[in-house]
């Protein structure tokens, strides 16, 4: 299992040493040469690494018109070319103030989020004061290491102002699960521990240029001295998407679902020849590009001239093989592919273009949409709901996240809406029971999101409101009994809105 290194300010016991030069190093790095030799190498480098102080201000996901209690984080940041500093995503998640500070200075500056890419879990700030950029170099980026290349991970771990280097070697490089965007990635494995704080720092090279920024660590009890790299592949790619549109646009994806083909038989039933391989369409995505040039069972052999193996590897540097998915996140939104497919026995080539996929369920938001009417509370669901409320039944819980893992939206503004809850009331009488539970339908028109269910509600004027669940279950109210009876409970429970903002436009 592979967790965030949340940056939340706490008492931590960190076992830190400090050298003749003023920095800290692990106990583990004062034990080993080579690795001193390391931190000499980044020394000069440290006055570009800066710590990141943000208050944050998160939804309620299971009270939707209100947020959660305000808390602070510090994590660890670092300056690059054009007055930018980078940091993780989750490190600045649901703001409302971000401070900078550098080495050895006193004064925290106040920061501007220029970009924030949950997905690749890398966030843009600058600082307008031009005070703070006087006597700072930044940071020039390196090519992708090897494996058993060396490494310093510079940053302020919680517990201390005292900026730390940890030191290690590159263990693994592949395709990893990026928590923070729920999103397969390239990521660094390092034998190094990335400890709470150390979250958005540079790792270096023994070069002195920087090959990657620290965002997870493991979270397994039984690993010791084990943490992810952000390489220098996505970070570079992340900067020039933001400096070519002036935001950040993201990583295209395949709307694609696929399976091996490493089975004889099945690629002789497709009509593939011996020296052919390639991977199996299954489904396509309806409001993805790719629906509208691939088919279900096309074969694909290749990503833009590069051939695709038959368990979805291509080749990689230093002799290596990789997820074909890492050519696709090379690729920018609005760029255009090139995929040789065998169709038919035939093999035609068609142009996709390149583009974000979007989920059913989403995975990040700014805030949670609801509607009120007669004490029920109907949201769209997002995952951050799915993980915020531990009260949700296992059957129905196993349900939503199924449409998470494997649902595909029909059109663009498709949502699935569900009843969170029911502010109890006499309107609802025996309704109290009813959470979680997908509404298909309203007076026999379908939902397809929460806004339509919200347009439709209040503009009826039948006699009653009939909601149709899943289950085969029904809610039946009387129009202008449960209308009126919503002023009521909003009054008795505090509620500002019937509505969120995004509903009433």
């Amino acid at each position: 299992m592979i967790k965030s290194t949340e940056p939340i300010t706490k008492n931590r016991k960190t076992c830190m040493l400090t050298e003749n030069n003023g920095h800290v190093v692990s106990e583990a790095t004062s034990r080993n040469p080579a690795a001193r030799e390391g931190v000499r190498k980044v020394a000069p480098l440290m006055g570009a690494v800066v710590k990141v102080f943000c208050a944050h201000s998160a939804p309620n996901y299971s009270l939707p018109w209100q947020r959660v209690q305000q808390y602070a984080s510090t994590s660890s940041g670092f300056i690059i070319s054009g007055r930018k500093v980078l940091t993780n995503a989750h490190s600045v998640e649901h703001y409302t103030q971000v401070k900078l500070k550098k080495r050895g200075s006193d004064v925290k500056y106040l920061a501007k989020v220029l970009a924030v890419g949950n997905e690749c879990d890398i966030a843009m700030l600058t600082v307008e004061d031009d005070e703070f950029w006087e006597g700072v170099s930044p940071i020039e980026f390196g090519s992708l290491p090897a494996l058993q290349d060396a490494v310093a991970v510079v940053g302020y771990p919680v517990g201390g102002d005292t900026i730390s280097v940890t030191s290690g070697v590159v263990s693994c490089i592949e395709i990893f699960p990026y928590e923070q965007g729920s999103t397969e990635l390239l990521g660094l494995q390092i034998d190094a521990a990335i400890n709470a704080g150390n979250s958005g720092g540079p790792a270096f090279s023994d070069k002195g240029k920087c090959v990657g920024i620290a965002f997870q660590s493991s979270g397994d009890v039984d690993v010791e001295n084990m943490g992810y790299v952000i390489p220098t592949a996505i970070v570079m790619h992340s900067i020039q998407d933001y400096e070519k549109k002036e935001e950040y646009t993201g990583f295209p994806t395949l709307g694609v679902e696929w399976q091996t083909m490493e089975n004889p038989d099945l690629r002789m039933s497709m009509g593939m020849s011996s020296n052919q391989k390639c991977i199996l369409v299954s489904r396509i995505a309806p409001t993805s590009p790719e629906f509208h040039v691939l088919k279900p069972y096309d074969v694909i052999l290749s990503f833009d001239g590069v051939d695709v193996s038959n368990d979805g590897t291509v080749l990689f540097t230093h002799g290596e093989r990789i997820g074909f998915s890492y050519l696709v996140s090379q690729k920018y939104t609005e760029d255009t592919a090139t995929v040789k497919v065998l169709r038919s026995s035939k093999i035609i080539e068609v142009n996709i273009r390149m583009a974000s996929f979007k989920p059913l369920i989403p995975v990040n938001i700014k805030a949670p949409s609801y509607y009120i009417v007669a004490g029920f509370v109907f949201i769209a669901v997002s995952l951050p709901f799915l993980h915020c409320d531990n009260n949700i039944d296992q059957n129905i819980s196993m349900k939503l996240f199924d449409k998470h893992c494997n649902g595909m939206a029909q059109s663009e503004d498709e949502q699935v809406v569900v009843i969170c809850q029911v502010l109890v009331a006499d309107i609802n009488i025996g309704y109290e029971g009813i959470r979680y539970t997908q509404v298909f339908s309203f007076n026999g028109n379908p939902i397809r999101n929460l806004k339509s269910l919200a347009n439709m509600v209040e503009n009826c004027e039948d006699e009653f409101l009939k909601f149709e669940l899943d289950y085969k279950k029904i809610v039946v109210l009387q129009t202008q009994a449960a209308k009126k009876a919503s002023e009521d409970i909003l009054s008795t429970y505090v509620i500002p809105s019937a509505m969120s903002s995004d509903l009433k436009t």
